[in-house]
């Protein structure tokens, strides 16, 4: 009788709603929405109305069921408090610890080197375009904002954190603001070559949708954060905590592809697939593009003050996380040989590595949505969507997973999302 009594204490407890329910429903999103889905559109619009659909209608069920399979990953841990590497050790070993450990930095050390080329073309074209001045040498402008964004570090980590959750909100109202603002300046453009060959980039549909879904992966992912997420969820509702965590995230993402989607749909129905391409080869993001393509003050100005906020926003994010993870490389490398390196000489390390490798890369102005499409998405792929999937074949407590369409599917969208470095690199 008791355990009647428990299971239907635990379907109560995930059925009522709580205010932390409600602070971690907006931190998902939060989190999820960044710079990242500043290029969204770019990508996402080249392919014409046929690809962009089809992207609408898969959002919502390949950015859920991932984050939610990677949840009850985590969930399934013995000791309850553990964070994903450690989940990892006790199902797979101590040797897939390390690999995880390593996965996590290459998943975001690539994104840190995206937002160095993104925040050097979103000021240059500032400079350029809204401020009518000539060009900066690009060596001497990435090395000034990388320097400005290292030097916000030294204020430290809480700092950081507490300034990045203060401006992802407003980030998001101006972003729904421009989304409507464009709603007037609607045309069929998109709507003029509908068939199943992009007539922008050459490539079918199956090619154009192939080399979108890595920078979809990219711009909803959350992944860093579901690890403190469900260890949170599991201390507040127990054995309640999966469901719980089922029910947030369904309604975390449901507002993230409706926003996102929003925001997408309005500027690929402002822009003509040409231009979109022409933002591409610009290699700017599409609020950098908006600016100039209007003939507006505000958004001439706005449009790059938010994208240059959102892109040191996403910058700082993903710092912390790739220095803690090249920290960890070089402690875990150095204790194999039997030595020490003290902390001041590590974060110095860190720091001239982070610098010097940021600084080179947007000197170098490689293509953002190509280290999107080769190195970021299929990193997270990797993470997010093939490594749960696994762990439901070979792992006891995920097995009452298994035999769910929606695991084929994830498993589908990951496999596409890391072979679309093999199109790119020999396509």
């Amino acid at each position: 009788m008791s355990t009647i009594q428990e299971s239907s204490q635990v379907l109560e407890q995930a059925s009522s709603w709580r205010k932390s329910d409600t602070v971690w429903m907006l931190g998902l999103y939060g989190t999820a929405i960044g710079a990242g889905v500043l290029f969204l559109p770019i990508n996402a619009g080249i392919g014409g109305l046929i690809p962009l659909i089809i992207m609408a209608i898969i959002a919502f069920p390949m950015t859920y069921f991932s984050h939610r399979a990677l949840c009850r990953f985590v969930l399934s841990g013995k000791k309850g408090g553990e964070d994903i590497t450690e989940v990892v050790e006790e199902h797979f070993g101590v040797g897939a610890g390390k690999l995880i450990t390593l996965l996590y930095f290459f998943a975001i050390y690539p994104i840190l080197l995206v937002y160095s080329v993104a925040i050097t073309n979103t000021v240059d074209s500032f400079i350029t375009h809204q401020m009518h001045l000539s060009s900066p040498p690009r060596a001497i402008l990435s090395l000034v904002l990388i320097l400005a964004l290292m030097f916000i570090v030294r204020f430290g980590e809480a700092m950081i954190v507490k300034a990045m959750s203060v401006l992802v909100y407003p980030f998001v109202v101006i972003l729904m603001w421009l989304a409507v603002y464009l709603v007037p300046h609607w045309n069929t453009s998109v709507f003029e070559n509908i068939s199943l060959t992009n007539n922008t980039t050459g490539n079918g549909l199956l090619a154009t949708l192939w080399l979108a879904i890595p920078v979809m992966v990219f711009s909803f992912s959350h992944s860093p954060i579901i690890s403190s997420f469900a260890v949170a969820k599991r201390k507040e509702y127990g054995e309640g905590a999966e469901k719980k965590c089922s029910r947030i995230l369904s309604y975390s993402h449901i507002m993230m592809v409706l926003t996102v989607m929003f925001f997408v749909f309005s500027c690929v129905l402002t822009l003509s697939p040409a231009e979109l391409m022409e933002a591409k080869i610009q290699n700017i993001s599409i609020l950098s593009y908006l600016a100039n393509h209007f003939n507006n003050p505000v958004m001439g100005y706005l449009a790059p003050v938010i994208a240059t906020i959102a892109i040191s926003k996403s910058f700082l994010g993903h710092y912390l996380g790739a220095s803690e993870g090249f920290n960890g490389m070089v402690v875990k490398s150095l204790r194999s040989r039997n030595k020490i390196i003290s902390s001041v000489k590590l974060n110095r390390l860190t720091t001239l590595f982070m610098l010097a490798t940021t600084w080179l890369v947007a000197t170098m102005n490689p293509s953002i949505l190509g280290m999107i499409e080769t190195l970021g998405g299929p990193v997270i792929a990797c993470l997010l969507f093939l490594m749960p999937m696994y762990a439901i074949q070979k792992v006891p407590a995920m097995k009452k997973y298994s035999g769910k369409i929606s695991n084929v599917f994830v498993t589908i969208m990951g496999l596409i999302a890391i072979t679309a470095i093999v199109y790119t690199l020999f396509g």
